[in-house]
């Protein structure tokens, strides 16, 4: 065969290959990367591209698309087994967003069980990424984030972080075992980066839904930061009164997160808060089931739901939250500029000795309404009111809940086992329609509990109290 022949000839079989490979995996040309992006072949313009990644020989993938090779409307497969994924600088747009996924038909792991410390100490990061979806295609049994099991070492094991600004941001169809902290969500302030400071900017839009987290170290989820300032000289977070900033040093508050739904999501068997939340404008947390939290016996880490400092206009409604050791929901959000809080048909059950179901911590004038809940069993209090010193110059509104059988350690059961105040903690109680049925037993509530406690025939509670929708 002379060269001429041999060319045409190899030039038909790199056509069938090609033809075999986009048939696999239904991607143009020169759409298949499996390399990072600055070494890619450049992709003809299409909607809804499709790239299908996988690992290199280390199990390591990072995707730096500082050139802007991916573009919105793109999705891109992750396909395989991968130790640590590394995304940066990647972006969408509000009309098209890029999807990260499965491909159809397989499932995808990402995670390092054997990781003991070390660099890679996340499962999957992304930094400054705007506009994505991430996760399973249709249901979280496609895609797996498996964390660190090496004891104690675990703790520093993150399973999923968003840094750096990144926001647009959808988490979906995702199971999460072990490691530290399940999801991490939040951005640290850098000195010389006036936007990562409070009130320059903001991370916009984040939902997190039809999860299962379990086996963490640490908190499932940790989104907003939870520290009131931060230290730019020493790099510390600082939650103390400013007169008692160390001089010298140069204090900010971290940016906060807008507008966050958490929702449909299945937490359970972790060592802190179940979902924790914190520095957040607008909150919707609902639909979740959170059991067996806090199995560190952390006094400090303790929240099935937990609503932080610096958070305003909040809904948490029709949560599950049982069985765990630590309070049922904690609530420490902030009326800044007329907010509003709201914590309505949530049935919570079921907790250890000395912890009370929903405690609510020195909320300076802020309003919550808490309506409709169940609040059966507590080992302490069923509802907590501290106002520490005087902070919480308002009275709480509690109407139409369904206490039942409080203080489960034992001894009688006074009439402030049911709301308790302490520090200045006020509340007004409905009446009629909408007032508070308090019952000593579960017994004596007639509720059906292998049903969520839902009333039965000739229970006491009336209109009060949880109904599962």
């Amino acid at each position: 065969m002379n060269v001429s022949k041999h060319q045409q000839a190899l030039k038909l079989i790199a056509t069938i290959a090609a033809a075999a490979s986009l048939a696999i995996t239904g991607c143009k040309k020169d759409e298949v990367e499996k390399m990072n992006p600055t070494e890619a072949t450049a992709a003809t313009e299409t909607t809804a591209r499709q790239f299908t990644l996988t690992a290199d020989a280390y199990g390591h993938l990072t995707i730096n698309n500082s050139n802007n090779y991916y573009k919105p409307g793109d999705v891109i497969n992750l396909k395989g087994t991968f130790k640590a994924v590394y995304i940066l600088n990647l972006s969408g747009s509000a009309t098209a967003p890029i999807t990260i996924k499965n491909p159809t038909g397989t499932v995808t792991t990402i995670g390092n069980p054997s990781w003991a410390g070390g660099s890679y100490a996340e499962a999957i990061q992304f930094s400054n990424c705007h506009y994505i979806k991430f996760g399973g295609e249709t249901s979280k049994t496609q895609f797996l984030i498996k964390g660190s099991t090496q004891g104690t070492a675990r703790e520093a094991y993150f399973d999923i972080t968003l840094r750096a600004h990144t926001d647009n941001f959808e988490i979906r169809n995702i199971t999460i075992t072990n490691g530290g902290t399940g999801i991490w969500a939040k951005t640290d302030p850098v000195k010389n980066d006036a936007s990562t400071w409070y009130p320059n900017s903001q991370m916009k839009n984040l939902s997190i839904h039809n999860t299962e987290i379990s086996g963490t170290y640490n908190e499932a989820m940790y989104i907003g930061h939870t520290a009131t300032y931060w230290d730019l000289t020493s790099g510390l977070s600082y939650y103390g009164s400013p007169s008692n900033f160390v001089s010298g040093d140069q204090y900010v508050q971290p940016i906060k997160w807008y507008n966050v739904k958490i929702y449909n999501n299945y937490v359970h068997d972790g060592g802190a808060d179940g979902i924790q939340t914190s520095a957040i404008d607008h909150l919707e947390i609902y639909g979740n089931e959170v059991k067996n939290w806090a199995l560190q016996h952390n006094p400090s880490h303790e929240g099935g739901i937990l609503i932080g400092g610096r958070t305003t206009n909040t809904n948490t409604h029709d949560n599950y939250v049982h069985d765990g050791w630590g309070e049922l929901l904690q609530f420490y959000g902030s009326g800044e500029n007329g907010a509003t809080h709201v914590i309505h048909n949530n049935l919570f059950r079921d907790n250890q000795a000395g912890h009370d179901g929903v405690s609510l911590r020195g909320i300076q004038n802020a309003v919550i309404t808490i309506s409709n809940n169940t609040i059966a069993r507590t080992g302490g209090n069923s509802i907590r009111i501290n106002g520490y010193n005087n902070q919480m110059i308002k009275p709480q509104i509690i109407n139409a809940n369904a206490l039942i059988q409080p203080r489960m350690a034992g001894g009688g059961i006074y009439p402030n086992a049911y709301i308790y105040t302490e520090g200045g903690g006020t509340y007004k109680e409905g009446t009629g329609t909408l007032a508070n049925v308090k019952i000593a037993t579960v017994t004596a509530a007639l509720v059906d509990i292998t049903n969520y406690y839902l009333p039965k025939a000739g229970s006491p509670l009336g209109v009060a109290g949880y109904r599962k929708l």
